[in-house]
């Protein structure tokens, strides 16, 4: 019995021994260093989504977009932090009032900067809005000539203007064609009505005689009764201002009709694939404009990058639209800052290498120096024929070869007239008024 309490006690304290033995030191727990700053940077984008001319909408669209991811992949700093920047895409419906409604929508979601709107139309009363929130806007499509004419200094664009797109395809018809009689067709849009009038008065300019304006809208798609009206007054050619989704069936109603004369139409009818798909084998022949270099002559890093992203070739204007979502946060870099305020100036004095060229904006927002591609369609292939530069028309084999030249050569910096001011200058000019 005592044997087994002696052994229980020397049991007990061994265990006491081994409880009160020296503790292994606690490791301090794993620290990981703080994330580096970033910053979210909204940019929006505005076009038509949905109806006739959702697939230019899309396109534009697609164009921002690709801008948007490629500047997140290249980790772009902003005011010592890492830069995201996000994409706030919405549809205005090419419709003026859904515009403005949209256009405060974006506004309420403090974007940084808008990239759009797609129609002139819709363009300019969303500008107004953009102005009043001090939020930079650029257009890659947006050509009447009053959108940059309003004083607003927040307003710029990337392609060329109606007054500048107008009389380049009426004097390429007027050249090419030499028509006698031209009737002139437009949908009653700010842009349709805009360019048809730049039309008519380059023709007159050069003695083509032009008869009375017929008018549409901008949802008509049954123009027998207008086409047979004009059929009557036998016209060489026919120039309608307006977008592809009713240019292509007044084309179409107009061969079916009888009507032989040349069609003509500007960069919203200047769709190949949509023109033919609309107006089938009487797209032949037809002659359009667009407020630009060819989507296919943009350079190839921009090609590439789309066919590899969205499976397809850009349409018209998505190269322009990519360049517009660029210039912004090029404008933001220089800056230091995505505030509005403090980018804009950078933004107005920009000279900047895009994927449709050089780019750099005038005292009023428009792109110096601003290319008209003139096409014609040829075996069911939009073709460009021409490129309109200064007034001056370089066939567009010429232009392509001067285009390589100038790539392997280092780009100048801009030159501004003594009299233009850049728009920061002319707003600070204003403010000491």
């Amino acid at each position: 019995m005592k044997s087994s309490k002696l052994a229980l006690t020397l049991l007990a304290v061994a265990v006491g021994l081994i409880g009160c033995g020296k503790e292994e030191p606690k490791k301090a727990p794993v620290t990981q260093a703080p994330p580096p700053p970033s910053i979210e940077i909204k940019i929006g984008h505005v076009g038509p989504l949905t109806g006739g001319i959702a697939h230019l909408g899309k396109d534009n669209e697609n164009g921002a977009r690709l801008a948007i991811e490629e500047a997140n992949a290249a980790k772009i700093k902003i005011d010592g932090k890492d830069a995201k920047f996000v994409l706030v895409a919405e549809d205005d419906q090419a419709d003026p009032k859904v515009g403005t409604t949209v256009a405060q929508k974006l506004v309420d979601a403090k974007v940084a900067g808008v990239v759009g709107h797609l129609n002139s139309g819709v363009t300019k009363p969303a500008s107004l809005i953009y102005n009043q929130a001090g939020i930079p806007m650029i257009s890659g499509s947006a050509t009447d000539v009053e959108v940059t004419e309003r004083g607003l200094k927040n307003v710029f664009r990337t392609v060329a203007r109606d007054d500048q797109q107008g009389p380049a395809i009426a004097k390429y018809l007027a050249g090419e064609a030499k028509p006698k009689l031209v009737a002139l067709v437009d949908d009653a849009t700010a842009y349709g009505e805009g360019l048809a009038n730049e039309v008519e008065k380059t023709l007159k300019a050069a003695n083509v005689k032009v008869l009375p304006r017929e008018k549409g809208t901008d949802k008509t798609t049954d123009w027998k009764a207008l086409l047979t009206k004009i059929k009557g007054r036998k016209p060489d050619a026919v120039f309608y201002g307006g977008m592809d989704a009713t240019g292509g069936p007044l084309l179409k109603q107009g061969r079916e009709l009888g009507i032989k004369a040349l069609f003509a139409f500007g960069d919203g009818a200047c769709d190949g694939d949509k023109m033919k798909e609309l107006a089938g084998d009487a797209s032949e022949g037809l002659l359009c404009s667009t407020a630009g270099i060819p989507a296919a002559a943009a350079d190839s890093k921009f090609l590439d990058a789309y066919k590899k992203k969205y499976n397809t070739d850009p349409k018209i204007y998505s190269p322009f639209t990519y360049d517009a979502a660029n210039l912004l946060i090029e404008a933001m870099k220089k800056a230091n800052s995505a505030d509005p305020a403090k980018y804009l100036a950078e933004l107005a004095k920009i000279d900047y290498k895009g994927s449709t060229g050089r780019i750099a904006f005038d005292e009023k927002g428009d792109r110096k120096d601003a290319e008209i591609t003139i096409s014609v369609m040829k075996s069911g292939k939009l073709e460009p024929v021409a490129i309109v530069k200064a007034g001056q028309t370089i066939p567009y084999g010429d232009f392509v070869k001067a285009a390589a030249s100038a790539a392997s050569t280092p780009v100048a910096p801009a030159t501004e007239p003594a009299k233009d001011k850049p728009k920061a200058e002319a707003s600070k000019a204003e403010t000491k008024k």
